[in-house]
């Protein structure tokens, strides 16, 4: 059974558009996702380590038969494919591929947390987020909640 989930895609390193559309394209070249919305591109100031270029982000509705676990593991592939390198905490990076919400599923887990930790404090996740679904209910608080207590990093759509 088909399941709707959230994905936030950015980057900020070399031709960031370029991986960002090329992020999406490996996503809906699988049998198991079905990619039904992407945000519109937006570019955003670095939060956490400063010292960096700004980053472009997009959110990506996707409907998935691929189980919470294995969505991740996908993803995670995705940014092998496209040369993702961690080095620093928040830093510098080709792309970043991230399970934010799935449908019927919330978890601490260390190694998959959802709702993606802090997400909800981030402009460059909320903002393309509200834009595809205006609707969501995200731990208990509706988006247009959360969005009303957003400060801080400047956001700009391209």
């Amino acid at each position: 059974m088909s399941k709707r989930a959230y994905l936030g895609i950015g980057g900020n390193i070399g031709d960031r558009k370029a991986n960002i559309e090329g992020a999406i394209e490996i996503l809906r070249s699988s049998d198991s996702i079905e990619v039904t919305k992407v945000s519109s591109l937006y570019e955003t100031e670095p939060v956490g380590y400063e010292d960096q270029d700004w980053f472009v982000n997009v959110v990506v509705e996707i409907k998935t038969t691929l189980s919470p676990y294995e969505l991740l593991g996908y993803c995670q592939s995705i940014e092998n494919e496209l040369k993702r390198v961690r080095l620093i905490r928040w830093g510098p990076r080709t792309i970043d591929v991230d399970v934010l919400l799935y449908e019927g599923y919330e978890s601490d887990a260390e190694d998959l947390t959802v709702p993606h930790p802090r997400m909800t404090e981030r402009a460059f996740v909320m903002v393309p987020l509200y834009e595809i679904n205006d609707d969501l209910q995200i731990a208990g608080k509706h988006i247009s909640e959360l969005m009303e207590s957003l400060e801080g990093e400047e956001i700009n759509k391209l």
